[in-house]
């Protein structure tokens, strides 16, 4: 769609900015919008009892507020900011996520976060758009503080130059914005459900095909397990711990960075169905070759499970040369009962996955026990039926895969052309004044 643009434009004096419409304004953040000072008491009432906004609870780049806490609830400890209701809520930290929303309520919001409130002709509405512009928030990663956990403080933001429009033109834009962004937010939702459709399609007919087997024809047995059921008469009911000829996890002690040794797999390196190499430290040769026993350093064909962390992903090794560390087991499949890559598409998806994080241990922090994972049954069928269902699992992976690509794909361009849109109204890139009613404006 063609948005119209203004008459006529300016210079706006602003490097990132450009120009903007001859009759919009320019002013410093710290002459067009308060940021409150002086910090409350969380535990005390009323305070205690107020919603606590902090920057979990804002979504990145949307202005969308997805839940709140009271005070008394998060066990808030240190001082908090004092927030009405319609102040913009930004966070300070890590600024290059772009959190910003508006309070539904009075309240009080986190340390990280200033409460912002229009001045002298800003109103709160275009207030949090601004906020939102992606030109704004690649400013103010520049301008932030390097640290640890990048901030911008109230100085620099003070600092910053915006555009500015007559109050009428703010409501405008403000109500195009909301309007556009819900239609725009809506065809994403409508991406991440058929994403979670499809997951969930994925998982029921690979946990079928592991189960039950391609032919329906086939007589069906007791398993013995209540949570398996059925399984075809002629398959073959195993523990893990019986199938595999290795059933392990890797090295507990630290190991050195090196720049160009083997790699070391962790947790975060194990995705659905393959090793992410890119994102692997690396360490030593001298490390690898000395301080590490043969359990840490996985072969072709061992499957690769996450204990730790995310659990129950899981790729099969393809011979690289790498160790694993302690947040990732191998199982090593006896050949004459059972394939890796069967063994891997049974665990990865369905009703062993399930079982296999049902399982896990530990309170605040879940693990996968290797006892228990060895103690757990998968049905078995004879190897030449295992290479059919093997075949079928791989088709109906690629098949999910394609789909989940294009769905994301999707969504990133959504994503982009939101940003553009906010950006194209704040900064007066489009006029929107004929694009909204004036009750939307209102």
């Amino acid at each position: 769609m063609s948005l119209p643009r203004y008459e006529s434009y300016k210079d706006s004096g602003v490097e990132w900015l450009g120009e903007v419409p001859s009759h919009w304004a320019t002013k410093r953040f710290g002459r067009a919008v308060k940021i409150s000072e002086g910090q409350v008491d969380p535990s005390v009432e009323p305070y205690a009892s107020m919603i606590l906004i902090a920057p979990n609870h804002i979504e990145s780049g949307t202005g969308r507020l997805l839940n709140t806490e009271t005070a008394s609830e998060q066990g808030a400890e240190s001082g908090k900011y004092s927030v009405l209701l319609g102040d913009v809520v930004y966070s300070k930290i890590r600024p290059a996520l772009a959190k910003a929303t508006m309070a539904p309520c009075d309240g009080l919001c986190s340390a990280d976060m200033y409460p912002l409130r229009g001045i002298d002709g800003m109103a709160q509405n275009y207030l949090k758009w601004t906020m939102l512009n992606p030109a704004v928030t690649a400013w103010t990663v520049l301008e932030s503080d390097r640290v640890a956990m990048p901030k911008i403080n109230r100085e620099k933001l003070s600092e910053l130059r915006l555009p500015i429009p007559p109050l009428s033109e703010q409501s405008a834009i403000a109500a195009f914005l909301d309007r556009e962004t819900a239609k725009i937010d809506a065809l994403i939702e409508a991406q991440e459900r058929l994403i979670e459709l499809l997951k969930e399609k994925r998982q029921a007919v690979i946990s079928h095909a592991v189960t039950k087997g391609l032919d329906s024809s086939v007589p069906m047995k007791d398993s013995g397990i209540d949570w398996l059921g059925e399984v075809p008469a002629h398959w073959d009911v195993l523990t893990i711990g019986r199938i595999c000829e290795g059933l392990s996890y890797g090295f507990t002690n630290p190991m050195p960075i090196g720049e160009h040794g083997p790699y070391m797999l962790t947790a975060n390196d194990i995705g659905e169905g393959k090793i992410r190499y890119d994102s692997a430290r690396r360490t030593t040769w001298e490390a690898f070759n000395e301080l590490l026993t043969e359990k840490s350093r996985p072969v072709v064909g061992d499957i690769l499970i996450t204990k730790d962390g995310t659990l129950g992903r899981i790729a099969v090794f393809d011979g690289q040369i790498a160790c694993i560390n302690q947040s990732v087991a191998f199982l090593r499949v006896n050949p004459r009962l059972a394939t890796p890559q069967y063994t891997a598409s049974a665990l990865a998806y369905g009703i062993y996955n399930e079982r296999m994080i049902y399982e896990a241990g530990g309170t605040t922090i879940k693990h996968i026990y290797i006892s228990r994972l060895a103690k757990m049954p998968l049905a078995l069928p004879p190897l030449p039926e295992m290479a059919e269902i093997t075949a079928y699992c791989e088709v109906v992976n690629r098949k999910a895969n394609e789909l989940t690509f294009r769905c994301e794909a999707t969504i990133a361009l959504l994503q982009e052309r939101r940003a553009a849109l906010i950006a194209a109204a704040v900064t007066g890139k489009i006029d929107v004044r004929g694009l909204v009613d004036t009750s939307e404006a209102a």
